[in-house]
Formats: structure tokens, C-alpha cells, sequence
């Protein structure tokens, strides 16, 4: 398959920004051995998640098109995910998470498209193809846990974070490539993992990313649902990991009512998670989702808003009561009686209103930053935005007219009025000076060298969030990991072996009865014998063919390789007992 991206409606929609993330999904890069650990873990998932998971689960894997023989096209799980609304792409790793999450905005399902080595066949930090596709994509058939999703998307992606979200975004995403590369050296590892920890004990209050990262591994990751005494597994985490899937069962593992206190339950990705929350439902997801942004920024705005975005050094939006929308890297703010009286931002920024960036107010116009008084004026009850014609012409808010604005908490705006704009209800929201002069106190905010001025119109701030109102007002294409997934090595072993896996895969497929296997065994005993993958699809083989003789060799080999490696005799037993239950069913 050539390495291209196909399009469709979903996708084209998607901003330039977010589409930087996407790859293309190259088929003919997944070996036989890949294939061999995709059907392994899918038939064992299957077999047991048909008793444990939520009965979205199986319904799923049909209609998204993922079969349990071959690790699953992109292409042709978009052309059944269009069926539901839904879309695909494949993507590098973990991604930032406002990024993941304004994916799902779009209804556009992310998948890392690289697999787990054999080795890390349970279990594996980083996402893979089989975390993202047998995991995620199933239960998006469910239409209720479909709209979850998009919303949390929605939200989620409007959440502020702290300036150190992104060092431990970095810094998980290295771990996650480390762990899973082959012949990564301890040490390496083990600095990874400490980097990890270090950053973690050292975050400070948990942002408001911080916070609903947690409320998306609870439930989207690692989500139970049902009662507390006999839950269903509905999360990704736990329906792509076979060993994971059956721990999360024991009473090892705490499960917990969900609620709104899981935001403030952080997590480790490299160890086995010791308590787990459980949902009655799919809707009693969207109203905790909704009681959390209920006390984000994006909702209350006020100053603690304009706090989070300044303490995030990050781009973010203020939105006024006007509805004006000021999208920059907000740096100080200005406050009297709790609440904000001035703000100001440095750097590039754009003024919007409903998303869309007003004509001439780019970052073209507001190249080194914007500065506005915000509230009503001192000893009028009557904001700006609130009056009438006749008020504005009583208070000289006129064009052409040299105005003194004096607002509450000491803020002075004197100079020219050249224009104003207006909203759709016919609202000012902005006014433009000429020969203009800003002060607090003694303080100068703006002088009239500098140029025009543009003064917001607004009483209070009623909304702030991360990112721009408009993502065509800035180049979002600016910051890409530092860290890229590192592939397996090639050796003449491998290769060998490699070769032996795609035979034993065409007998399969093919259903040819003739082929010798036994020759294919004698060579993985003599020449791979810590392998112990192919040994269990040759006994499959056998077992359908109806050669016992044979078929106690491969199963007295694979026996002898549970006791010379005891770390992997479960999965030689868990891959023995699918061959043999079903075959007894």
C-alpha cells in the first residue's frame, strides 16, 4: 500500500493545525510478526472481553470494520466510520493533549499507527494500533458514548494548562518511546522514568488540563461502567492490554462511583492502575463532564481566567460580555475589588467575535501586543455596551469627539474618538482613538506616540480558554515533539524469522493443508528458540488439521519454553487454552 493520506469530508474540515499531526499509515511497514502479535492479543481480548466488556464491545469491532486476522487499514475503517459520523488518522505517538482532544472535537478518531513489539505484547505505554484501534474505536459505535467523546473533545480542548503541562507531556512521551523500543539501555530508561517522576511531584496546583486529562484516563482510558460490585470495562487502556483487562477484575484493584473527584486523581502510565471508577452510564459521563466545565475558565472568565491564562505564558482567548473575543499571550492584568480592570497582552494578537477575526484586527494590526480597561465607567451605572445612541451623544461617545473615558478602579482613557465597531445585536465592542492617552495612577498604559488606539468594549470578561477564537489568526504550525517513535532494528535473525511468521501466515490464509510445518518448527527450535509466538499458531494449525503427532512436539516445545522463561508461560498458556477450549466448545 503506498504510504498516502486518503482524504474524506471529516478529515478536509480539519484545521491546518491539527492536520501537521496526521501521517500516513504506510500497511506495508507492519511485518508478519506484527500481525501475528495484533491477532494474539485480538483473539484473546475477544474470548474474555465477550464476558467482561460492555456490550458496545463486540457490536463494535463489526461495525468499525476491525477484523481479529490483520491489524486494521485506516483507509477502510474510515470508509465504515463515515457510516457513524466518525473518522480516523494515524499519528506518531502521543500527541499534545489539546491536540488529541480537538481531534475529537471533529469527531475524528486519533490512532498511533506503529504496534507493540512481541515482547510488550500485554502491555505497552506508548499508544499503538492496537490501544487506539481495538480499543477506541469499538465502543465509539455506542451513539452516547460517541457524543461523550465529541464533547470531552470540545471542552477539553479549551482547557488552560500550566507551562509545566508540556515539559510532562515531552516527558511521558519519551518514556513512552523508550520503554518500547528495543534494546533501549536501562540507565536510558530509568532517567526517562525519573524525569517523569520528578515532574510530577513538582507540578504544583493541577491545572485545569491537568485536571481533565485525569477525568479523560478515568473514563475514556480506563473506565468501568456499570455497579461498583459487577462493573463492564469500557475504557481503551484496559480493553487493548490482556493482562491489564483480567487485573482490573480482582479485588486488587479499588473501584470507585465515578464523579467529579477523579479530576484531582492523577495517574502513572508505566504501572498497573490500583483503583479504577465505575459509571452507571454512558450519560452520567456528560454530566460530570458538564459539572467540570462548569468551573473552567471557558465558563466563569472573571480574573482567576485571566490568572490561568497568564500563568500559562501560553496562547489563549479573553471573551468580553460584548462577545469581542482577544486571542494572544496575555501578560498582566490589572485588578481593583477582585476584579479585572485592565488587561494586556504581548506579542501578536487578534480580536474576533463568534471565532471570526475582525476585519483589520489580525496580528498584522496587534503586532507587539493589546491593552484594554474593562468594566463600566466611574459613577455611571450604565456600561458602555449597554447604551443607547442618545447615552452615548450625553456622554460625548461620539466620533470626532476628544472624550475623557474614567472607568472604576482608576483607569483613564483621553484622546480622539475616530470609530466604532459594533456586534450582530448592535453592541459597540470596540473604539478606536487617535492622539490617545492610557493611565492607572501615575502609570502610563499607552501614549499617543504609539500610534492608534483600540479600546475593547466590554463590562466583564465572561469566558477564557486556551488557544485562539480564530485558528486562521495565527500560524499554529510551530511547535512539533522533540521526540520521534524509534523503529525495530533490522538483523539477519529477525529476518530469518520474519520469513518464517509470513509462512506460517499464507498457510493460514490460504488454507493449504500441504505445506510442511514441520519443517517451519524444526527451524524456529534450532534457530529462534526464545520464540514462542509462531509455536503457538503452528499448534493451532496442527490442531485444525488433525496431526496429533506433530502437534505434541510443538506443545512439549512450548511447554519446555514456560519453564525456561517463566515471564512468558501465561501467554503460551493463555494462547494453548484458545486452541484448545474453542476446539472442546
Amino acid at each position: 500500500m503506498n504510504a498516502t493520506i486518503e482524504s474524506n469530508p471529516l478529515l478536509d474540515r480539519l484545521p491546518k493545525h491539527l492536520k501537521q499531526f496526521i501521517k500516513a499509515q504506510d500497511y506495508s511497514d507492519y511485518t508478519p510478526i506484527n500481525q501475528a502479535v495484533w491477532r494474539y492479543v485480538m483473539r484473546k481480548n475477544v474470548d474474555y472481553l465477550s464476558q467482561v466488556a460492555h456490550s458496545s464491545y463486540l457490536d463494535g469491532l463489526k461495525k468499525t470494520g476491525i477484523e481479529i486476522d490483520n491489524i486494521p487499514s485506516m483507509y477502510g475503517m474510515n470508509r465504515i466510520l463515515t457510516e457513524i459520523g466518525w473518522a480516523a488518522v494515524a499519528v506518531d505517538g502521543f500527541i499534545p493533549p489539546n491536540a488529541f482532544m480537538e481531534f475529537q472535537a471533529y469527531n475524528v478518531l486519533v490512532i498511533a499507527s506503529d504496534i507493540r513489539q512481541l515482547e510488550h505484547i500485554e502491555y505497552t505505554p506508548a499508544p499503538d494500533i492496537i490501544h487506539e484501534g481495538a480499543g477506541h474505536a469499538p465502543i465509539i459505535a455506542n451513539p452516547e458514548y460517541a457524543e461523550y467523546l465529541r464533547r470531552f473533545g470540545e471542552i477539553g480542548c479549551k482547557a488552560i494548562s500550566s507551562s509545566k503541562d508540556y515539559e510532562m507531556y515531552e516527558a511521558i512521551r519519551l518514556l513512552s518511546i523508550v520503554k518500547e523500543a528495543e534494546g533501549t539501555p536501562q540507565a536510558t530508561i530509568d532517567a526517562a522514568e525519573k524525569a517523569v517522576e520528578d515532574l510530577q511531584n513538582n507540578m504544583g496546583e493541577l491545572s485545569e488540563m491537568a485536571q481533565i486529562r485525569n477525568l479523560h484516563w478515568w473514563t475514556v482510558e480506563y473506565g468501568l461502567i456499570g455497579s461498583v460490585e459487577n462493573p463492564k470495562i469500557y475504557g481503551a487502556g484496559l480493553l487493548s492490554s490482556i493482562g491489564e483487562s483480567a487485573y482490573c477484575m480482582t479485588q486488587e484493584v479499588k473501584k470507585i462511583p465515578y464523579d467529579i473527584s477523579a479530576a484531582y486523581q492523577s495517574f502513572d502510565i508505566t504501572k498497573l492502575q490500583p483503583q479504577l471508577y465505575v459509571t452507571p452510564t454512558f450519560a452520567y459521563l456528560n454530566l460530570v463532564l458538564e459539572e467540570f466545565a462548569n468551573k473552567m475558565a471557558l465558563r466563569t472568565g472573571g480574573l482567576s481566567g485571566i490568572e490561568k491564562l497568564i500563568n500559562s505564558a501560553a496562547l489563549g482567548t479573553i471573551e468580553l460580555s460584548t462577545g469581542l473575543q482577544i486571542s494572544g499571550v496575555f501578560t498582566n492584568v490589572i485588578a481593583h475589588e477582585g476584579k479585572p480592570i485592565y488587561i494586556q497582552s504581548t506579542g501578536k494578537t487578534a480580536l474576533a467575535s463568534r471565532e471570526k477575526e475582525l476585519v483589520g484586527h489580525g496580528t498584522l494590526t496587534h503586532p507587539e501586543g493589546f491593552g484594554s480597561p474593562i468594566g463600566k465607567l466611574e459613577g455611571i451605572n450604565l456600561a458602555i455596551e449597554d447604551m443607547s445612541p442618545k447615552d452615548l451623544s450625553a456622554y460625548d461617545i461620539l466620533e470626532s469627539k476628544t472624550v475623557k473615558l474614567e472607568f472604576e478602579g482608576g483607569i483613564t482613557v483621553e484622546g480622539e474618538i475616530v470609530t466604532g465597531s459594533r456586534n450582530l445585536q448592535g453592541e459597540i465592542i470596540l473604539i478606536r482613538f487617535k492622539n490617545c492617552t492610557v493611565t492607572h495612577g501615575e502609570t502610563v498604559l499607552f501614549q499617543p506616540e504609539w500610534g492608534v488606539y483600540d479600546m475593547a468594549v466590554g463590562k466583564k470578561v465572561v469566558s477564557a480558554f486556551s488557544g485562539p477564537a480564530d485558528v486562521n489568526s495565527f500560524d499554529l504550525i510551530t511547535h512539533m515533539p522533540s521526540s520521534t517513535t524509534i523503529k525495530a532494528e533490522h538483523t539477519a535473525e529477525r529476518d530469518d524469522l520474519e520469513v518464517l511468521y509470513q509462512q506460517v501466515r499464507m498457510i493460514r490464509t490460504t488454507k493449504d493443508t500441504q505445506a510442511a510445518l514441520q519443517i517451519i518448527f524444526e527451524s524456529v527450535q534450532q534457530n529462534h528458540s526464545k520464540d514462542w509466538l509462531l509455536s503457538v499458531e503452528i499448534a493451532e494449525l496442527l490442531k485444525d488439521r488433525n496431526e496429533p503427532e506433530l502437534l505434541d512436539k510443538v506443545v512439549a516445545h512450548l511447554e519446555a519454553q514456560k519453564i525456561k522463561r517463566p515471564e512468558v508461560a501465561h501467554l503460551i498458556t493463555g494462547g494453548l487454552e484458545l486452541i484448545f477450549e474453542n476446539a472442546n466448545a
